[in-house]
C-alpha cells in the first residue's frame, strides 16, 4: 500500500514539473511570437535581426534580445540599426521586458497603448525616429519607469498628466516634436530641465494650475 502511494505521489510530481515546464514554455514562446510580429512589421536592410528565427523554442538566442534566468525578455536593444516600419502592440506581451531601446531608426506611425502593459519597464527609448499621434496616456502605468526619451519625433497632442504620477520618472525628454499645451509640473515633472521640452512651436511655459487649461493651442 504504502509502494502504491510513493507511485501516486511521484506520478503527481512528474505532471506538475511537467505542466510547469509546458507552460514555461509557452510563455518564452508566446515572447518569441510577439517580437517576431515586430519583425515582420519592420524594414531590415542590414540583417541585423535575420536570428530572428521563429521556430526556436525561445528567443534568447537572437541577436540584440536579452533574456533572464528564467529565458523571460528582458532587453531588446535595437538603437541606430536602420529599421523602417512600425511598432506592433505585440510588443505588450512581454511582461519581463526592462529596456526597449529602438532610437535613432525611421520607425513610422504611432506608440501603440499596449505597451503600458510592461509593467517592468525601466526605460523605454523611441527618439529620433519618425513616430506621430499622440503620447498615449496608458503610459502612466508603468510605474517603474525611469528613462521616457521621445524627443525628435512627430508626436502631437498635449503630455499626458497621467506620467506626473510616476513616482520612479527620472528623465522625460519629449524635445523636437510637436506637442501641445503647457508644461507639467507636477511629481517628477519639477525637476525635469525646460531644454526637454523644447522646440515644440504649440507648447506653452509650465502649468499654472487654474490659471491654463493643461491642452491650450491643442485645437
Amino acid at each position: 500500500m504504502a509502494s502504491t502511494n510513493f507511485q501516486w505521489e511521484f506520478l503527481a510530481a512528474s505532471l506538475t514539473l511537467t505542466l510547469a515546464l509546458i507552460l514555461h514554455l509557452v510563455e518564452a514562446n508566446s515572447e518569441g511570437d510577439a517580437l517576431y510580429a515586430l519583425r515582420r512589421s519592420l524594414s531590415d536592410p542590414d540583417h541585423v535581426l535575420q536570428s530572428w528565427d521563429p521556430t526556436l523554442v525561445n528567443p534568447c538566442t537572437w541577436f540584440h534580445v536579452t533574456c533572464n534566468q528564467d529565458n523571460r525578455v528582458t532587453r531588446v536593444d535595437l538603437g541606430n540599426s536602420n529599421l523602417s516600419g512600425h511598432l506592433t502592440p505585440e510588443l505588450g506581451k512581454l511582461e519581463h521586458l526592462q529596456y526597449l531601446e529602438l532610437y535613432k531608426n525611421n520607425i513610422q506611425g504611432t506608440i501603440p497603448s499596449e505597451l503600458a502593459n510592461l509593467k517592468s519597464l525601466i526605460s523605454l527609448d523611441l527618439y529620433n525616429n519618425n513616430l506621430t499621434g499622440k503620447i498615449p496616456t496608458s503610459l502612466g502605468k508603468l510605474k517603474s519607469l525611469v528613462f521616457l526619451r521621445l524627443n525628435d519625433n512627430q508626436l502631437t497632442g498635449p503630455i499626458p498628466r497621467e506620467l506626473t504620477k510616476i513616482p520612479s520618472l527620472k528623465v522625460v525628454d519629449v524635445s523636437s516634436n510637436d506637442l501641445c499645451g503647457t508644461i507639467p509640473t507636477g511629481g517628477p515633472f519639477e525637476h525635469i530641465p525646460l531644454q526637454n521640452f523644447e522646440k515644440n512651436s504649440r507648447l506653452e511655459g509650465p502649468e499654472l494650475i487654474g490659471l491654463a487649461s493643461y491642452d491650450t493651442n491643442c485645437n
